[in-house]
């Protein structure tokens, strides 16, 4: 089983970011190089998350070689014990047990290397560049990458200018002598503070919105509530984008008259014709005299910089229409369908009654197994068990992830709940505990992180929306957070149960991920001080969002969220069933 399971870790892995991808991406229509990009980011960070538990059990398997390699013959011990003396605490000499998944030296830092350092080349240098130049309304490549250039350059600027900071203070301090795997300790420390910075704020939020849904998902008639809710606020959106697209196609309409067929700009015309759609192509068409010629001395002819933003704005205006007429189509059947669940809790012959059939058949094998009993106990009576059942083991999750953020600096005694788990099972060397709690320990964490850069919404510039309604720049925007984000949290890990020396205090084997890390003592107030008391923050995180303080200051900016106890949500909810209703009819 040498190396098997990391073969079999990273093949999984590959396809598990595939299948998320698709479900945001549109792998018709977006260029290659987008979805190559954004799947080779989402792996690497998926990788890190799935093979660094491997890491620590390989780790503890080394420890425990060295250990008996270098503790003292069981003769001399007793000869110390027959004179009196009595040895000192060296382990006793025992045999070692290979993990099942033990992978062999001098692999695991080669690997950790190469994905470490590609995903910090996408999200600080390749990722950035390929946002400007997808946002970009250049009808050439020259122009796309000259316009993506401009708009990285002050990025670019501010990256040299914090690593120069850290570089300068590592110089001109004395008790340094500058070489060069220093040099990319201060990399690393400069990316890992800023991904910290921001994981801290993520993850305070996660902690507790994600237990909490499911118990509010538990409540009967809260999702339907929610969803009415969600039906106004995007039937506004809806109406937006419909009146923003139909500004742009005019503007479209008088630039396709006034540039004429033999005019050197219309082929920027064309091009932009192509992505309009296709009942507006088909309406520019009609309306047009290919055969009049241009007059070269009217000055009323819009310039190529003017189409090159009308191109752009037609790309967003296009995109932001198909995806809310999407959303519209799938939020209209969420909520039939929670309607319908009401009506059949009250059902006495417990026969699931649809009121709609959607318009995507259902799978011959689904159709089976989910019968319309199945439907009706597991929808009206088993699903909102199980929610709260979920609800209180993430909740339990959480409270222990808390606590260990504030108490995992303290190593006498051990108040780290995972480095409490982790040290109990090394001392039985039981390798398929330690994996198994690594793997739920950062898997938790991970799900806390993820699902929140999956829900933020940055107005419209940023928005993961699932059915492949997500445009390019969100999908290198999550990219390039997700590298950004997962180092840190992994660290944190490590941190959290002990296994990183520098908090641990012990002269012990690292990890293959900690070596490739480096030692941030060469930054001693981030390694003694922002690393350690910074995550603490995450208490006060937590209690903002469990008393909903940014909802609330949202809801005063004009930003309207759904609260039980607002008046405006109420209207908003009214406003959704009167809609719904009206679809009905």
């Amino acid at each position: 089983m040498s190396g098997a399971a990391l073969g079999i870790e990273i093949i999984f892995v590959f396809f598990l970011a595939l299948f998320i991808l698709h479900r945001y991406g549109d792998f018709k229509k977006q260029h290659r190089l987008v979805i190559i990009a954004t799947l080779l980011a989402w792996y690497l960070c998926f990788l890190i998350v799935f093979i660094l538990p491997l890491d620590v059990s390989t780790t503890i398997y080394n420890r425990c070689k060295l250990a008996v390699n270098s503790s003292p013959p069981e003769s001399s011990s007793s000869n110390n014990i027959i004179n009196g003396s009595y040895p000192t605490s060296a382990p006793r000499k025992h045999k070692c047990f290979e993990p099942w998944s033990y992978i062999p030296d001098g692999i695991m830092p080669i690997f950790w290397r190469v994905v470490y350092w590609t995903s910090q080349f996408l999200t600080w240098i390749l990722l950035p560049f390929m946002q400007s130049y997808a946002r970009s309304g250049g009808f050439s490549i020259t122009g796309k990458i000259k316009t993506a250039l401009i708009e990285n350059a002050i990025y670019y600027g501010t990256y040299l200018l914090i690593f120069g900071a850290f570089l300068i203070y590592v110089a001109v301090n004395p008790n340094f002598n500058l070489q060069w795997n220093q040099l990319q300790t201060i990399g690393i420390a400069a990316a890992n503070t800023w991904g910290l910075f921001l994981l801290v704020l993520l993850l305070g939020y996660g902690l507790v919105e994600i237990p909490r849904s499911h118990w509010n998902g538990a409540k009967r008639g809260y999702l339907l509530m929610k969803t009415y809710f969600k039906v106004a606020k995007l039937m506004t959106e809806k109406a937006d984008a419909e009146e923003n697209l139909e500004d742009i196609m005019e503007e479209v309409r008088k630039v396709n008259e006034s540039i004429k067929y033999n005019h050197p700009l219309r082929k920027c015309v064309d091009t932009i014709l192509k992505k309009c759609p296709t009942e507006y192509q088909e309406k520019m068409g009609r309306n047009m005299d290919d055969y009049e010629d241009f007059d070269d001395r009217q000055n009323n002819y819009p310039s190529e910089k003017s189409l090159v933003k009308l191109h752009k704005q037609v790309i967003y205006s296009v995109q932001r229409h198909r995806r809310t007429q999407v959303q519209w189509r799938i939020l209209l059947e969420q909520a039939f369908y929670l309607e319908d669940v009401a009506k059949n809790e009250t059902s006495a012959t417990r026969q699931f009654v649809h009121t709609f059939q959607f318009q995507e058949p259902e799978n011959r094998i689904t159709r089976y197994f989910y019968t319309p009993t199945v439907e009706w106990y597991w929808e009206c009576l088993l699903r909102p068990w199980f929610y709260r059942i979920l609800a209180i083991v993430l909740a339990t999750f959480s409270v222990i992830v808390v606590w260990s953020e504030c108490t995992f600096f303290s190593t006498k005694p051990v108040l780290s709940l995972f480095a409490v788990f982790i040290q109990l099972a090394e001392r039985t060397y039981n390798y398929i505990y330690i994996e198994m709690a690594c793997f739920l320990t950062i898997f938790f964490l991970s799900i806390c992180v993820y699902s929140t850069v999956f829900r933020i919404r940055v107005f419209n510039y940023y928005y993961l929306a699932s059915h492949h309604q997500t445009d390019a720049y969100s999908l290198l925007f999550s990219g390039m957070l997700f590298c950004r984000l997962t180092p840190p949290l992994c660290l944190n890990f490590l941190g959290l149960t002990h296994m990183d020396s520098s908090i641990s205090h012990k002269n012990t084997q690292a990890t293959a991920y900690t070596s490739i890390m480096g030692s941030m003592r060469v930054l001693s107030f981030i390694a003694d001080g922002f690393y350690i008391y910074y995550p603490m923050l995450v208490v006060i995180l937590c209690i903002a969002t469990y008393f909903s303080l940014g909802t609330r200051c949202l809801n005063l900016l004009g930003f309207q969220q759904f609260m039980g106890d607002n008046e405006m949500t109420s209207d908003f909810i009214d406003e959704g069933k009167e809609l719904i209703r009206r679809v009905h009819f």
